[in-house]
C-alpha cells in the first residue's frame, strides 16, 4: 500500500543522541562492552530527600489527574525558586509545569511560531530545537559558532541573522553540547541588538543552570527590556538527577503561559502527580543539597580534558557548565583509520562506536560539523577506560 505516513513525520529527523544510544544498545545486546558517553544523563541516583517526598505523596493518595498547568503549590515553589536563584519575579499564572523541559520548549514554539516564521538557533544548539521548529512549520536558522569563539555568537552575528520573518531566538546557557556559559555582559550585548526588534521573542533554556563551574549563571529575562519577551525554561532532570521523572516548567508572560496551558490541555494534560509533589521538595531545598553532584562533575571535567588533551589532533576549549566536552576533531577529516575513511564528524562517531566501543554524538546534529559531543556524566573509571580506547584508535 506504500507509505501513508504524513509528510510531517516523514520529514522529521530522528534525534541524533537517541539514535546513537539505540545503536549502542544494539551492540551491548550482542555482548559487546560499550561505554556510553552519548546521553546527557547523570549517573547519580535521585537524592533521598526527593524520593522520600514521592513516597509520601503515594501514601497521601495523590493519584488523580493534575491541573493542566501544575499544582498551585508547586507553581508557588517555582516562583520562589525563580526569585531566589535568578532574581526573576513571576506570578503563579505565569508558570506552566510540563512533562519535561522538552515539552515546555515544544509548547512555547507551537504557540508562537506560524508557518514560514524564522526561528534563530544560537549555535551550537540542542538537537531537538531544530526538529521542534520544523514541526511548527517554522524555518530553523542556524547562527554558527566554533571553538575559536568558545562556542559563543557575537552581537553582529545576531544582527546579521535577523530578517523581517524572524519571530523567535533560542538561547541555551550553560550550553548543550559545548558547555559554554554566557556572561551577564555578553547577554547584555546581545539584548541591545534585540531591543531594536520588539516583535522578536526569546526562549532561554536554562536546564543546566546549577551545573556551573565558576561563571555565575545569568537569566536572560533578568534584563529589564527582555522580561516581557522571554520564555524561561527549566526543569529537574539534570541538576537533580531526575531524568525519568519528566518535570519541566516555564516562566513567561501571562498570555504565553495561557496559550501553553491551552496547547498542553489538548496533548498530555497535567504532568505526573507523584513527580510534581517530589519536585516541590527538590525546589524548596537549598542548592547546597545537590552540590556533591556538581563537585563530582567538576572533577570529571578536569579528568576528561586532561586525557583528551593528550590525543594529537583534538582541539579543546574549557567548558564552564553542563557535563559535556565538544572537541573539534576536523584534524581527522580526509584520513583513513583502520581502513575506514573519515570525512565527517558522523564518520568519526560511528568509527569510535564500532572500533573503540565508545558511544559519542556527532556535532552535525548540533549545527557544528567539526565536532563531536562527549558526555562526562559517567564514572571516572568509565571515562578513563573510554578515552584510553579513543586514544588507541585515533593514534594507531
Amino acid at each position: 500500500m506504500g507509505n501513508k505516513l504524513s509528510d510531517r513525520i516523514n520529514n522529521l529527523p530522528v534525534s541524533a543522541t537517541l539514535a546513537m544510544a539505540a545503536k549502542a544498545r544494539e551492540l551491548k545486546e550482542k555482548g559487546i562492552d560499550i561505554i556510553g558517553l552519548s546521553l546527557g544523563e547523570p549517573d547519580f541516583n535521585t537524592p533521598d530527600f526527593i524520593k522520600k517526598a514521592a513516597k509520601q505523596a503515594i501514601d497521601d493518595n495523590y493519584n488523580s489527574y493534575t491541573p493542566v498547568d501544575g499544582y498551585g503549590d508547586l507553581k508557588k515553589s517555582i516562583c520562589n525558586k525563580f526569585k531566589r536563584d535568578n532574581g526573576l519575579n513571576y506570578e503563579t499564572n505565569q508558570i506552566v509545569v510540563s512533562t519535561g523541559a522538552k515539552q515546555s520548549i515544544a509548547n512555547a514554539i507551537q504557540v508562537l511560531v506560524n508557518p514560514g516564521d524564522d526561528v534563530l538557533l544560537v549555535g551550537p544548539y540542542w538537537v531537538s530545537y531544530f526538529a521542534i521548529v520544523m514541526l511548527a512549520e517554522g524555518n530553523p536558522i542556524e547562527i554558527r559558532s566554533d571553538i575559536s569563539s568558545d562556542f559563543k555568537i557575537t552581537p553582529l552575528q545576531l544582527e546579521n541573522s535577523i530578517t523581517k520573518k524572524t519571530k523567535l531566538v533560542i538561547i541555551n546557557s550553560p550550553n548543550n553540547p559545548s558547555g559554554s556559559v554566557y556572561t551577564e555582559k555578553e547577554f547584555l550585548e546581545l539584548s541591545k541588538v534585540l531591543e531594536k526588534y520588539p516583535e522578536i521573542y526569546i526562549l532561554s533554556d536554562e536546564i543546566y543552570e546549577h551545573i556551573n563551574y565558576g561563571v555565575p549563571h545569568f537569566s536572560f529575562a533578568k534584563i529589564p527590556s527582555m522580561f516581557e519577551r522571554t520564555i524561561t525554561v527549566n526543569g529537574l532532570a539534570k541538576a537533580f538527577a531526575m531524568t525519568g521523572w519528566r518535570i519541566g516548567y516555564i516562566g513567561a508572560p501571562r498570555w504565553i503561559a495561557r496559550a501553553c496551558t491551552k496547547m498542553q490541555g489538548q496533548i498530555t494534560s497535567g504532568a505526573n502527580c507523584i513527580a510534581q509533589r517530589a519536585t516541590i521538595a527538590a525546589l524548596e531545598a537549598p542548592t547546597s543539597k545537590i552540590k556533591y553532584m556538581v563537585d563530582e562533575f567538576k572533577e570529571r571535567r578536569k579528568l576528561i580534558i586532561d586525557l583528551l588533551s593528550q590525543i594529537k589532533g583534538i582541539k579543546l576549549n574549557q567548558p564552564m557548565g553542563a557535563f559535556y566536552v565538544f572537541p573539534d576533531i576536523s584534524h581527522f577529516f580526509g584520513k583513513t583509520l583502520k581502513n575506514k575513511k573519515i570525512n565527517t564528524a558522523s564518520d568519526l562517531a560511528i568509527f569510535l562506536l564500532e572500533e573503540s566501543h565508545v558511544a559519542t554524538v556527532s556535532g552535525d546534529a548540533f549545527g557544528s560539523p567539526r565536532n563531536i559531543r562527549i558526555s562526562y556524566a559517567a564514572s571516572k573509571e568509565q571515562i578513563k577506560k573510554a578515552i584510553s580506547r579513543i586514544k588507541s584508535a585515533l593514534e594507531n
